[in-house]
This record gives structure tokens, C-alpha cells and sequence, in this order.
């Protein structure tokens, strides 16, 4: 059975996006910190920018349990740190997701006033690409 379906699937690695530049005092980055708050968050983070994984291989990398591994896969998609980069095959033929980290830094900046912010994220921005 193991060479019916293929068990490496189509995995799209990625490569550099276009530099994020976030507020603290945004919504969007109070979901960021929230969910990297936790250590196996970040460390699953760390994990797939080192390589593609699905959930049941960062649940062996980082020794918590897949429902774990998931929780912290949901919460990390939704804050834009992960993405759904292809899929794969178990053994048992079943799909598999694979995850990877979104492409481009990320920039977290505290202070400014609201006239400036958008010159300082194209300045941050410029230097990043």
C-alpha cells in the first residue's frame, strides 16, 4: 500500500514575503502575543521555520500531544504566523495537512501617533525587503 499514495505530497516551501509591520494597540497583535504567549506555541513556530510539518510530527518535535500540537496550529493560522503549505499521506492512505510559517518578517513596534505610523512601516518595510 505504501506506494499507492504518495507520502511526501506537495509542499510549498515558501520564500520571502512582504515585511509585516503591526501596532502594539492593534487588534490584530493583541491575537499575535496571545497566541506566542505559550512556550509550545513558540516552539512550534520555531519548529516549521526549520521545516514543514504536519501537526503529528510537531506533536513528536516539540513532546505534547496532537490535540495540542492542533489547538496551537488553529491559533497561530489565525493570527497570520502559519499557513496551510500542501498535504500528505499517512500510511493509512488518510490526509494529512502540511504547516508552514507565513513568508516575511514581522515587526511588532510600540509608540508613534497615528500620522506617522504608516512612513515608519513603509521605512521598517523598505529595510526588511
Amino acid at each position: 500500500m505504501s506506494g499507492l499514495l504518495p507520502s511526501e505530497g506537495n509542499v510549498d516551501a515558501g520564500g520571502e514575503g512582504t515585511p509585516r509591520v503591526h501596532w502594539l494597540d492593534d487588534d490584530e497583535t493583541e491575537q499575535l502575543i496571545g497566541c506566542l504567549s505559550c512556550d509550545t506555541a513558540r516552539d512550534i513556530l520555531s519548529s516549521l521555520h526549520d521545516s514543514p510539518a504536519t501537526a503529528k510530527e510537531l506533536s513528536e518535535t516539540v513532546d505534547t500531544s496532537i490535540q495540542n500540537a492542533r489547538h496551537h496550529l488553529g491559533n497561530l493560522v489565525d493570527a497570520d504566523l502559519v499557513r496551510i503549505a500542501g498535504t500528505r499521506y499517512s500510511e493509512k492512505g488518510r490526509e494529512m495537512k502540511v504547516y508552514g510559517p507565513t513568508d516575511g518578517p514581522l515587526v511588532v513596534c510600540v509608540g508613534g501617533n497615528e500620522g506617522n505610523r504608516e512612513d515608519f512601516a513603509d521605512a521598517i518595510s523598505s529595510f526588511l525587503e
